[in-house]
């Protein structure tokens, strides 16, 4: 896969992410729906800089959906804090594959490793179980 292709996918999977943690925080109160929507900034902030990477290397950055498909109902908090791990494990799997599509100490790279660890801990966080290696196939 090219760093362009991707930066793409990563891109398309942190349009998801957004969506998703809208749907989690609206399922959640209190200190939970906090967590929700600092994630939620989290993920809109990381969606902004793979767009700029891709603006960056000269092609446009495709848009999001105007919804996505849950991968599964979600109607109390605990299945949004399902969906919300479920949301930074396929955040990992994006940066795990734009780790391995990128040079050493290309930009990307260093920004795809940081997202890993952070998905690796807001995952814990809603419950997931601990992954040796986040995001990796």
């Amino acid at each position: 896969m090219s760093e362009l292709s991707a930066l793409k996918s990563a891109l398309a999977a942190e349009q998801a992410v957004v969506y998703g943690y809208g749907v989690v925080g609206a399922h959640l109160s209190g200190a939970p729906r906090r967590h929700a929507m600092d994630r939620l900034t989290k993920h809109q902030t990381r969606r902004d800089e793979i767009s700029a990477l891709i603006t960056a290397s000269g092609a446009v950055p495709p848009g999001g959906l105007p919804a996505y498909r849950l991968p599964f109902p979600v109607d109390d908090p605990a299945a949004a804090r399902r969906l919300a791990g479920s949301l930074e494990d396929g955040a990992a799997g994006a940066a795990w594959d734009l780790v391995a599509a990128t040079a050493s100490r290309s930009p990307a790279r260093r920004l795809a490793v940081g997202w890993l660890a952070d998905a690796a801990v807001a995952a814990s966080r809603w419950g997931a179980p601990p992954a040796p290696f986040p995001g990796r196939p």
